[in-house]
Parts: C-alpha cells; structure tokens; sequence
C-alpha cells in the first residue's frame, strides 16, 4: 500500500463534504462534533454509555442500507457522510413529533428553557404545527429525594439518568418502570435519592425539563444568568465549575468539564456550598483605630496610616494567620507583608475537615476530599503551617497572646474571644465580615471573597487553577492581594500590582514552586506545579 502519511492508528472519512481524520474508535458523533458540526442527540452524553435508543442522532452514510446512529457507529476509512441530507432531516423531524405527541407544552413554567435540547431542536427542524389529536398523557410531578424533582411528562427516556446512577456513582437507585408509553423514571419503592452524594450530576445530565433541582425551581431564568468560569470551594479537590450569577447574587454552580480533575461531575456537598458568597453584613470600609476609638477611613488614608505603622514596628516579630479559602495571590502578598519586617515572620492556618473523603467509583479521579476548603495545598506550598483541630478552630494560643505585629487575613476568628490580639503592638485584620475577636485590631479591611475577584488555587493534586470574577465586591472591599500587594510593593521600592495576574507574576518570583507559570499559561484547564505531588 502507498505511504500517504498518515498515522496507523487513524482513519480518515468525510463528513458533510470535509475531510476528516480522526483516531479508530471514533464515533460518527464524535467525529462531526470535532468540526464543529452538531448532530442532535439525546441518550448519548460523553460521559456515559451510548445505547442508541433515542433514534435522534441517525445520519446517512453512503453505502449503507439505511440511517446508522451516529453515536455508536465508528468511524472508518473512506465512509462518506451526511448528517443534513433529505432522509435525516425527515427522519430527524418524525422523532421530534413523536417526543411531542406526550411532552407538555409548560415551556413557560419549566426550568430548563432557554437551556433545553428538545426546545432547540424543535426550534430548528420540527414541524410547524402539531397533528395529534388524541390527549396527552400526564403523570405528575414526583419527588426523588435529596435536591432532586422529576417531571415524568417531560422525561423523552434517554435514560441519562439511570445510567449515570448505574455507570459512574455506582448507585443504581433509578430504573425504567412500565413498557412503551407507560414507561417512566422510578426510584425502588421508599428509597429515594436521599444520602446520594453525587445525584444532582443527573439534574445536569437531563436533556429536557425532567429532573430539576429543588433549591433552584422557578428561581431564575436561563437567559438571566450569567456564567463565569471558577473553582469549587467545598474542598481540596478543586472541581472546575461555573458560577451562575443574577441581581449580583449565586444563584447555582454547575460541573465545568476538566478531564483531569472531575470529568463532567461534581459533588452535591460543593455544589450546595454556595450561599454563604450572598450573605449580608459584609464589612464594606476601611476602619483604623481599636475598640471604642475606632474610625472608618478611606483605602489612602487607612494605607498611608498602616504603611507607617509597619515602619515604625521596625525590628518586631511578625505572627501571620492566612485562610485556605483565600487565593496564592493573597496569601502570597500576606507571607510578603510579614517578610518585610526585620523580627522574623511565620504564618499558620486552620481549616475544616470531613471525616472522610467520599469518591465517585465510576470517575476515582473525583473525591470529596477531607479538607474542606479548595487552597489548602496552595498554603503549605506558600509555607504556612497547618494547625487547629478538624473543625477549623483552636491552634491559635501562640499567636493570640504575640506582642509584635499580627497579621490576620480571611480567618473569621469565630472560636476567639475578644482578647485575642490584645497583646499585640499592630494587629491588622483583613476579612470579608467582622469578627468579635478583631476588636482590637488597629486597622479593619473590607477584602473580597474568591467570587469576588480573581486569581488561583492549588488542588490537592498539585495543580494550579485559576479562577474568574463573578461578582461585584461590596461597597469599597478590595481583593486582598490588591491590599496586601500594595504593601508589600511600598516595602520593597515596586510598583503595586495592577491585576491578579500581575500579583501571580510577582508571587512566582518569591516562590519557586510558581516559577515559570502565568495566568494565561494557567488558563482555563489549569496546570500541574512541577515537584509538587498529591
């Protein structure tokens, strides 16, 4: 055979008129979609089985006897394809008018429009007008348990649901019941979703309106929300996911796709850990002076006055308190503040931890690890030192009663009583809400939390990820390292860092574990620290 250069474990074919090559075991789907076409489909879903019974997916291929299912038809040398001919656009439509002879027309009231593939495909390629007659089926509204409704009238049986109960948590709780078109979604008698750590993944996974989450039913629009690209901050596993935000508050998270992190999933305790980001009562100005003497003031003034603070406490030891909630950025800036004094310096953290970590059998790259907080790595790279018990409180009984300078960034202090600090000659508190034990802190600063900003976290496999602002921080709240950045820049004779990625940029020049990387080399996928391990 002639050598025309291409690579054995490949085949090439055409699809819609453009040459393709793609590696052997390759779907038809699959293939088109690397091209950007889009078939539509319904059962399969990249995570999961393709059993090929949603019939949606059929495109025609030269020389077979009739349409194949593009998801589970493999590719091959020489096919020639056509995924918009005649016979599948007609054969497209005639599903799409079997799905609606049942499917209610609550468009309006469902949660997934503006989000669901039956409505899009409608919109594209279905008839114009219905021609049933007879009366649609109905069969109400059921509650699976944990955050998880079921609307079977909309439920077109791609079985997403069951497979992935089946397949990836290992938990088959779902099963088709019935036969033809009395078939429907059920749970086994009483038990339910309840204690499924992972069942909101089929909410995400459901093509149309039929599994929707409780805590978000009739909450927002789809339309109305914007997306932005961020880190789960449950744990140290560092989900990617999305922050979906309106009227400035998180209204959900959703799985962003990270093959090397958590595929297309995340955990139910992640993605129920998100209103603490909209609670009220945030600090919102700058405040220097303690207890009754204590002022707000503007970020220059209150800057200009704790620069010359720092100055003036030249010569004394520095006790440093960071958060694994707060980005490398910040706590770089914090270990930078504390290491332009002459006394010394050393940094400790707390954070919470579960009894035990909870994976995903199906993708065992996906834990709910034990720390429960997402830059817990991030810190001890930095070269904080973990202290506390594992509810995140105690450890604190050397740096409480320091009479140098303290320094406290995103501990909320909640297990301290209002002595803490009280020794100290400087004791400086930057948080996102007051605390009582900051009563005798000289200067208060409004910071931001992660949502609120940008920057990166460590996961718990050694890889850097970034994250992107979703909200807009309260009243004058700044992110801690624009703050502390600032400091430490006056310190050094630098200019302040202009951005996160600026900060990272100098963060990598102190710490060598950081050497070589930026936020855009970082960029959306993240990337693994070299040297450092899980």
């Amino acid at each position: 055979m002639p050598d025309n250069g291409r690579k054995p474990d490949t085949v090439t074919l055409t699809i819609d008129g453009r040459e393709v090559t793609v590696p052997k075991g390759t779907s038809l789907l699959q293939a088109a979609d690397g091209i950007g076409v889009e078939v539509p489909h319904y059962c399969y879903h990249p995570g999961l089985s393709a059993p090929a019974q949603c019939r949606i997916c059929l495109v025609e291929v030269e020389g077979a006897p009739k349409l194949q299912p593009s998801c589970v038809t493999m590719a091959q040398d020489g096919q020639v394809v056509h995924t918009d001919s005649a016979p599948a656009r007609r054969m497209r439509q005639g599903v799409l008018e079997f799905y609606l002879v049942n499917h209610p027309l609550d468009c309006p009231i469902c949660d997934m429009s503006g989000e669901c593939m039956l409505q899009d495909y409608v919109f594209e390629e279905g008839r114009e007008k219905g021609r049933g007659r007879e009366p649609k089926r109905v069969f109400g509204r059921d509650d699976f348990g944990g955050d998880v409704l079921f609307y079977g009238d909309r439920c077109v049986m791609c079985t997403r649901c069951v497979r992935f109960m089946e397949e990836v948590a290992r938990d088959p709780r779902l099963t088709v019941v019935e036969r033809g078109s009395r078939a429907v979604i059920d749970t086994f008698f009483e038990h339910g979703l309840e204690g499924a750590s992972y069942a909101g993944n089929i909410v995400d996974i459901c093509p149309v309106g039929a599994l929707v989450s409780k805590d978000f039913l009739h909450k927002a629009r789809a339309w109305d929300l914007d997306h932005t690209e961020s880190i789960c901050p449950g744990c140290s596993q560092g989900c990617n996911i999305e922050l979906h935000t309106r009227d400035n508050l998180v209204q959900r998270l959703k799985p962003r796709e990270n093959r090397e992190v958590n595929g297309h999933w995340m955990c139910d305790y992640g993605r129920a850990n998100y209103e603490w980001m909209n609670h009220p009562g945030r600090l919102e100005e700058p405040a220097v002076g303690r207890g009754n003497g204590r002022r707000e003031a503007d970020w220059q003034e209150a800057l200009q006055l704790l620069f010359g603070r720092l100055q003036g406490e030249d010569g004394a030891s520095v006790r440093m308190v960071g958060s694994p909630f707060c980005s490398n950025e910040a706590l770089a800036g914090l270990l930078a503040v504390g290491g332009a004094a002459d006394g010394g310096a050393s940094g400790v953290f707390r954070c919470p931890r579960a009894p035990d970590e909870d994976p995903l059998p199906g993708f065992p790259l996906l834990v709910r690890r034990r720390d429960l907080a997402p830059n817990v790595h991030g810190a001890g790279i930095l070269g904080l030192e973990r202290v506390g018990d594992d509810e995140g409180e105690g450890g604190l009984e050397d740096v409480a009663d320091h009479d140098g300078i303290l320094l406290v960034l995103g501990d909320g202090l909640r297990d301290q009583d209002e002595g803490f600090g009280a020794n100290a000659s400087l004791f400086v508190y930057l948080g996102t809400f007051d605390s009582p034990a900051a009563v005798n802190a000289d200067f208060v600063l409004p910071v931001t939390t992660f949502a609120e900003e940008e920057g990166s976290f460590v996961n718990v496999q050694g890889r850097a990820q970034c994250f992107r602002q979703g909200l807009h921080a309260p009243g004058s709240a700044r992110p801690a390292w624009l703050v502390l950045g600032a400091l430490a820049a006056a310190a050094r004779g630098l200019e302040t860092p202009a951005s996160a990625s600026a900060a990272f940029d100098r963060m990598a020049e102190d710490h060598g574990a950081f050497a070589g990387l930026t936020h855009e080399a970082i960029g959306t996928a993240g990337m693994p620290l070299e040297g450092v391990h899980a």
